[in-house]
This record gives C-alpha cells, sequence and structure tokens, in this order.
C-alpha cells in the first residue's frame, strides 16, 4: 500500500468546508495524496484521468449532487473508483449508487479507520483497472502491426485454440501448410511472444472491444 499512496490520489468532492479540511488533514498524516473540492463541477474541470486514485464523494450537496456526478462521471467514461459518503442519504440512494459502479457507501458519521479501508481497496481496484486497460491496449497495438492475412491466421487461432495445426489452418484458410508456418513465426515475431499459447493468453485483450 505504500506504494499506491505515493501513486495514487484521493480527490476529495463535499460542499462543507469543516469536513474538507478535517478528512484532507486526516488522511495526509496517513501518508495519502488529497485534493479537495467543494463542487462537482471544480473536479470536473480539474480531473485528470491519467492520474491514478479514488473519489471520496458527498452525496448531498447543491447544483450538482453526488449522483448525478456519478452519471457524468459514466457517460463520460471515467473509471474512477467512487466512495460517497453522506449524512442524509438513505437505501435507495445507497442502492442507486451502487448500482451505478460506486465501491461503497459511508453515512455520516463513520469511523476515519472505515475510510482509509475503503480507500485502499478502491486504490487497489483502480491499478488493477489500469493494469489491465494497459495490458489491453498494448495487445491491441501489437495485434495491428498484423497484416490482413497474419491477422486471419492469428485470429483463426485465437477463435478455435483446439485447432492451432498448420495443417489444420491450411484447410481451413484454402492456404499451404508452409505458408501458414511462415505467418506464425511472423506472427510471434510482431507481438512479441514465443508461442501459440502466449498468443492464446492474449486473445482476450486483443478479441475485447
Amino acid at each position: 500500500m505504500p506504494q499506491l499512496k505515493t501513486l495514487s490520489k484521493v480527490f476529495l468532492v463535499d460542499d462543507e468546508d469543516e469536513i474538507r479540511l478535517t478528512l484532507s488533514r486526516a488522511l495526509s498524516k496517513r501518508g495519502f495524496l488529497v485534493e479537495t473540492f467543494a463542487c462537482a463541477k471544480s473536479f470536473l474541470d480539474a480531473y485528470d484521468s491519467e492520474q491514478p486514485g479514488c473519489l471520496v464523494l458527498d452525496y448531498g450537496m447543491p447544483e450538482l449532487n453526488g449522483l448525478e456526478l456519478q452519471q457524468l462521471i459514466n457517460e463520460k467514461n471515467i473509471l474512477i473508483p467512487i466512495i460517497f459518503i453522506s449524512g442524509h442519504g438513505g437505501v435507495r440512494e445507497s442502492v442507486q449508487a451502487m448500482k451505478a459502479g460506486a465501491t461503497d457507501f459511508l453515512e455520516k458519521p463513520f469511523r476515519q479507520n472505515t475510510l482509509v479501508a475503503c480507500i485502499e481497496a478502491a486504490f487497489e481496484k483502480d491499478m488493477a483497472a489500469r493494469t489491465e486497460a494497459n495490458d489491453q491496449k498494448a495487445a491491441q497495438e501489437k495485434f495491428g502491426r498484423l497484416t490482413t492475412r497474419e491477422q486471419e491466421i492469428a485470429s483463426y487461432m485465437m477463435d478455435n485454440p483446439s485447432h492451432t495445426a498448420s495443417k489444420e489452418i491450411s484447410r481451413e484458410l484454402k492456404i499451404s501448410p508452409r505458408t501458414v508456418d511462415h505467418h506464425r513465426a511472423r506472427i510471434l515475431e510482431k507481438m512479441e511472444i514465443g508461442s501459440v499459447t502466449e498468443l492464446m493468453e492474449l486473445s482476450a485483450f486483443v478479441n475485447n472491444d
């Protein structure tokens, strides 16, 4: 967790000055990087999606409340984990927030240790999602290096993992086994892998839209 604390940031959005000050001080003393905002709009204007972290979000705010900000975040495809904090949100609101993807919903007053545990879990979730996204992007970039025929052969192998022999591929695509062997070698080289097994491992990322 120390490394995540160094890399990740807590974005705290709450319209109450005292709560922002108290929570930011408490979290900073525990080693967290904290950036505070008094309203939803100021957060949206300042947020950089390249910055790992999580959003600690007050439910009840004027103009744009927490659920409305969450909806905007989802519409913008921002994947930051959200922890709601609320002084008057009920079961219906918490269910709505969780269904929309929030990681936690805490009712005020809450123990700081509880919030810290939620933040640490959100950091881990965020890093896991970013790692997966980076792996997917890298795999798709490598797949994009292939020629049309190489993509055809690679796609066939990924879609038919039990039929990856050159003779089977040659029959299906109506080309010679030697040609398949040549393309297979180029596929492994361009995708920077050493075996068809590794190609299978990349298939989930390559085929994920």
